[in-house]
């Protein structure tokens, strides 16, 4: 099945923009300046979106504007609207449990304490959904976490980061195309 929807998780606004928490936000306006999208604010989606050309197939680009605990509410309004199924949906987020630079893909599963994920399975009522996990690092204590994804990264994350958006945008075509094993292979090696 071909992905039609790429949402980046993150929260709305100039005093988050720079946070870890804004990964998915960060991967999607650089794939709509790959793919010559442009963000427009959509109130019914309860989001900015785009519409961009990918591996020869139309895809939309959303970043909710939500706020990441209520993600599920913008993805959902967009999905009902086009009629897409959860598997049709790509969702990039930021993960704790990732060293920073690390880039994975992954289908299925829990939300691993992520509010932006555990909102979106609620609303969609399906885990079945396609994730490009982003790895921010851990700050070693659970107390720290939302301290933690609410601060930007230094210098040397900020680059490793980047590094791991790089390597997933080299296999996002064929992750549209619904090549996920092709891609999972090329990612993860």
């Amino acid at each position: 099945m071909t992905i039609k929807l790429i949402v980046g998780l993150g929260n709305p606004g100039k005093d988050y923009q720079s946070q870890r928490h804004n990964v998915g936000f960060w991967f999607c306006d650089a794939l709509a300046n790959l793919y010559t999208g442009t963000f427009k604010k959509e109130t019914k989606f309860f989001g900015d979106v785009a519409q961009a050309n990918i591996a020869g197939l139309s895809v939309r680009l959303l970043k909710p504007n939500t706020f990441m605990n209520r993600s599920g509410q913008s993805i959902q309004a967009l999905a009902k609207f086009y009629q897409l199924a959860p598997e049709e949906i790509l969702v990039v987020h930021d993960e704790l449990d990732l060293d920073v630079g690390t880039a994975k893909l992954k289908v299925d599963g829990g939300h691993g304490g992520h509010n932006g994920l555990r909102d979106t399975i609620q609303v969609l009522n399906s885990k079945h959904f396609y994730r490009l996990r982003l790895g921010i690092g851990h700050p070693g204590n659970k107390a720290q976490v939302s301290d933690y994804v609410l601060h930007a990264p230094n210098k040397g994350e900020l680059v490793q980061i980047q590094g791991a958006m790089v390597d997933a945008l080299q296999v996002i075509e064929a992750v549209v195309k619904g090549e996920v094993d092709k891609a999972m292979q090329n990612l993860h090696t």
